[in-house]
């Protein structure tokens, strides 16, 4: 439990979602419901029955059906930019139950005690169920840190969705890519503006259902592709 002494932030979730009606529930369930005002699932075009199990699970629910997970988690920020009040701290995960979201407490710890500006949930630093990612995913991964780290000179060693950072911040950053670049730039611009950032250890395990990006030959070459142009063209 958090000490109440001192000041309680304000936490929102945003989960992209596309055809998650399997998975959606659990990571709504699993969401420590004392420690966030909203969770907002932004739901990309789905055709299944995952707004209305996001609804039944108590989530709020904001359709976005243009395609593209960064388009997707832009209609959730513009959802909390209507609101009166805005949260300190935004949280992303994705919605197909990969990432633990009962670690959202960890996840937040740095911003909320140590001052940090942005915190990486990092599946490579954390323990990952065998085949939970797949040999170009986690290559990709390898190769997008690394140059970050010698362009930029910034650690990371994961681009995971698992992510929190401070919303002041976030607006800052001025996020603009609509799809697979989502996650890059914002830790390529948060290492250009030279936000403190760090990193937790994240559990990952195998997704409910075929990835949309890593399930295919074309959405792992588009993902990469764009991975490594977003970096290169934030130079």
């Amino acid at each position: 439990m958090r000490d109440t002494t001192t000041h309680i932030p304000i936490i929102d979730v945003i989960i992209p979602a596309y055809n998650e009606e399997k998975s959606i529930s659990h990571v709504v369930n699993d969401i420590p419901k004392d420690w966030v005002r909203n969770i907002i699932v932004a739901n990309n075009g789905s055709k299944d029955q995952t707004k209305e199990n996001a609804l039944a699970a108590g989530a709020v629910v904001v359709d976005e059906p243009q395609a593209g997970y960064g388009i997707a988690c832009l209609k959730g920020l513009e959802y909390v930019a209507n609101l009166q009040v805005k949260p300190d701290i935004i949280v992303f995960i994705d919605g197909d139950y990969s990432d633990y979201p009962e670690q959202l407490q960890e996840l937040v710890a740095p911003i909320t005690d140590e001052s940090y500006d942005m915190v990486i949930g990092s599946r490579a630093l954390g323990d990952m169920e065998p085949g939970s990612m797949t040999i170009p995913q986690v290559f990709g991964n390898w190769l997008a840190t690394n140059l970050i780290r010698l362009i930029y000179k910034y650690e990371f060693t994961d681009l995971g969705p698992f992510r929190a950072i401070r919303y002041n911040r976030l607006i800052e950053i001025d996020m603009q890519d609509k799809d697979f670049g989502w996650t890059v730039e914002m830790q390529v611009k948060a290492a250009k503006m030279g936000l403190k950032c760090t990193e937790i250890a994240a559990r990952y395990r195998k997704r409910i259902g075929k990835s949309k990006v890593s399930g295919t030959i074309k959405g792992t070459f588009l993902a990469g592709h764009k991975i490594l142009w977003t970096i290169f063209k934030l130079i």
